[in-house]
């Protein structure tokens, strides 16, 4: 395995970190780093054999946590951030026309599979429950957050 990064060099966390248990001080499930967040590699081991993961100290939350190589981008790749994340639960905030055939009607939940940033927007490949075994490829703007709809 060959790692992508060396220590010292400076990266960039994709999606938000939270405790899984084994950060000393902190509740599991708490939100450790936020997605976006630049560090620095100050470790460099291997999880199962099989994983590269990167301890990386956060300077703006003085924290070092451990990242897969998969979490990360480079510290001054373009970023481009956006509201939701892998595994989160969203609503479509309108219909969505899958040519004549199918349709995402408004309201429908999902859930995020991928964030894609490639372009100038997050858009995002969703499963929504409506369509059992296909996944959309989603822009943002047609996106809700369920805790702005139970807020509502």
């Amino acid at each position: 395995m060959h790692s992508r990064w060396d220590l010292g060099e400076s990266v960039r966390v994709t999606r938000n970190v939270r405790n899984d248990g084994t950060y000393s001080g902190a509740e599991t499930g708490a939100l450790l780093i936020r997605r976006g967040s630049v560090g620095a590699v100050v470790d460099i081991g291997t999880f199962l054999q099989d994983q590269i993961i990167y301890s990386v100290h956060f300077l703006e939350d003085d924290r070092i946590v451990g990242c897969r190589e998969e979490e990360l981008i480079g510290g001054d790749e373009p970023w481009i951030p956006s509201l939701f994340e892998a595994r989160e639960r969203v609503r479509a905030g309108k219909v969505l026309a899958l040519g004549n055939d199918h349709q995402v009607p408004r309201g429908a939940i999902g859930e995020v599979l991928r964030v894609m940033r490639d372009g100038e927007t997050a858009v995002y490949h969703i499963h929504f429950d409506c369509l059992p075994g296909r996944t959309l490829a989603v822009p943002e703007s047609a996106l809700i957050s369920l805790a702005e709809v139970h807020n509502v």
